[in-house]
């Protein structure tokens, strides 16, 4: 039987925000998104208080009951920087692994004859070194690693880590039967609204359903979701993510910059960051742009939104000359007396 670990962050931008204000351990925290626009992370404590995933900040700011809510806006620098120390603390418990998302990564420990205290050896190794609580779902296919990952966050009685692995069949089943089948990897609210009108409530039903007939009704991803909940591997685990032909760093300012020396910093460290992307994955780039942005929401404010290209004499993905040019097209951007509130960096 095959091991697949899921290693998931628990509220990561939340959590990685705590870190440096460990007074805010038990109180209600939210992360806005660009602009301060709306929720994109919450805290337990946020949760309890009724606050949903995607609430725009103005409704929050201006209800009583969210008073002690404390905001942050949102710093996508150092979420990226704690992802990427998480995820080589978590390379060290396996030779296989995958990247999921920022927060999430795939862990194959087949073959290890310690799969429980492996385990809680991760958890515990994550929260000691980095100061980040996971959760760890372990079962013998992604789906499962996923949907025992959900267990392991949301059961009252779990220690932050459940092994679907460890029970027998009709323990299985009792799991499966509890778990509302919008919550299985690939399914989604759409299509679970679909599948409740053929009498498939949860991710059991699913499970139990005919193959071929429910890939001829919703398509070979539903057949392959139902193959991955009986055991039956579908979904393999990517060692090597493909690279990609284009990379952009961007981020909006909580404050307005107007002065050349702040955007260049931010501008600098965009450009330094893509060459050592390039770099990890073998890729060179040809074509550099830059691009700054005044407030485009702010009234009776000018407005000044111009982008730059510049083409590299060769490949490179030297960090040097990458951000050379980078600062040289920001300066043939920058005019003063505007207010920019955005600025990014793009490689193709």
């Amino acid at each position: 039987m095959r091991h697949i670990a899921l290693i998931d962050g628990n509220n990561f931008f939340v959590s990685c925000e705590r870190l440096f204000r460990p007074d805010l351990a038990d109180k209600p925290v939210i992360v806005l998104s660009s602009n301060d626009g709306c929720a994109i992370a919450r805290s337990n404590e946020a949760k309890e208080l009724g606050i949903k995933m995607g609430q725009p900040w103005f409704q929050i700011r201006n209800d009583p009951k969210y008073r002690e809510v404390v905001p942050f806006s949102s710093n996508f620098a150092l979420y990226a920087d704690m992802s990427n120390r998480f995820m080589n603390v978590l390379s060290t418990f396996s030779p296989v692994h995958e990247v999921y998302s920022i927060d999430e990564c795939f862990l194959d420990l087949t073959g290890f004859s310690d799969i429980r205290e492996r385990a809680f050896s991760i958890k515990e190794t994550v929260l000691k070194y980095l100061g980040l609580p996971v959760c760890v779902g372990i079962g013998s296919t992604k789906t499962l690693a996923k949907l025992a990952n959900h267990v392991a966050k949301k059961h009252p009685r779990s220690p932050g880590v459940f092994n679907f692995n460890a029970l027998d069949e009709h323990q299985q089943n009792n799991v499966l039967g509890a778990i509302e089948v919008e919550e299985v990897w690939g399914i989604g609210s759409r299509l679970s609204v679909q599948l409740r009108q053929h009498g498939i409530q949860s991710a059991r039903d699913l499970s139990q359903a005919d193959a071929k007939s429910m890939r001829r009704r919703f398509g070979v991803t539903v057949e392959r979701v139902i193959s991955e909940l009986r055991g039956e591997s579908c979904i393999a685990i990517e060692e090597v993510t493909p690279p990609r032909q284009q990379m952009m760093m961007s981020r909006t300012f909580s404050q307005a910059l107007t002065t050349l020396e702040d955007l260049q910093n931010a501008v600098a460290f965009f450009a330094g960051s893509l060459a050592r992307k390039l770099r990890s994955q073998g890729s060179a780039s040809s074509l550099l742009q830059v691009f700054i942005m005044t407030d485009r929401f702010a009234k009776n404010t000018a407005q000044h939104s111009p982008s730059r290209c510049i083409p590299f004499s060769a490949p490179t993905s030297d960090t040097i000359l990458i951000t050379r040019m980078a600062l040289q097209a920001l300066e043939a951007c920058y005019q003063a007396g505007f207010s920019y509130r955005r600025a990014g960096v793009c490689l193709s």
